[in-house]
């Protein structure tokens, strides 16, 4: 990588990798969950990350950018973690705070890609490039507030009982 424009579209194909892999993830969270919330919002969050997928799509064609051939490791460790989670014997109301617990890293690291996939888009003059992967960015933190909401609504008083 020699310039921002390539490292831009790195993040570009890291992006689209972790959303590829997450895309499969997200069926064993909605399985494990012991809760009809927690269920739904993990349901409604694999919709919405289909869209992010298929928005990255889109702009990796306006950039004529190839978006396979990355493998995003920091994704497959997050997943990989919440896989091993969901293996152990747990209290039903303690696996649902550890899946929040989970599911808020893997939106963190994907709130952290955004951002910088943002400010690339903008500072390489790809401005509407930076509204689209904005709008992800922003469902990003919706979904992360959604879980908090859940957990500190509920969800985590239920686990310290």
């Amino acid at each position: 990588m020699k310039t921002l424009e390539d490292l831009f579209e790195h993040q570009l194909k890291d992006l689209y990798s972790a959303e590829t892999q997450l895309i499969e993830a997200l069926p064993k969270m909605v399985k494990n969950s012991k809760d009809d919330k927690l269920k739904k919002a993990f349901e409604d969050h694999l919709e919405e990350t289909k869209e992010h997928k298929k928005r990255l799509e889109e702009v990796c064609k306006k950039l004529d950018i190839d978006p396979n051939g990355e493998k995003c490791k920091g994704m497959e460790g997050l997943i990989k973690e919440a896989e091993d989670f969901i293996k152990e014997k747990k209290d039903d109301d303690v696996a649902n705070a550890g899946l929040i617990a989970d599911a808020q890293r893997v939106e963190h690291y994907e709130i952290a890609g955004y951002g910088t996939a943002v400010r690339y888009a903008k500072e390489l003059g790809h401005n509407d490039i930076a509204k689209t992967l904005q709008k992800t960015l922003d469902e990003e933190y919706d979904a992360d507030n959604k879980l908090d909401k859940l957990a500190e609504g509920r969800l985590n008083k239920k686990a310290k009982s």
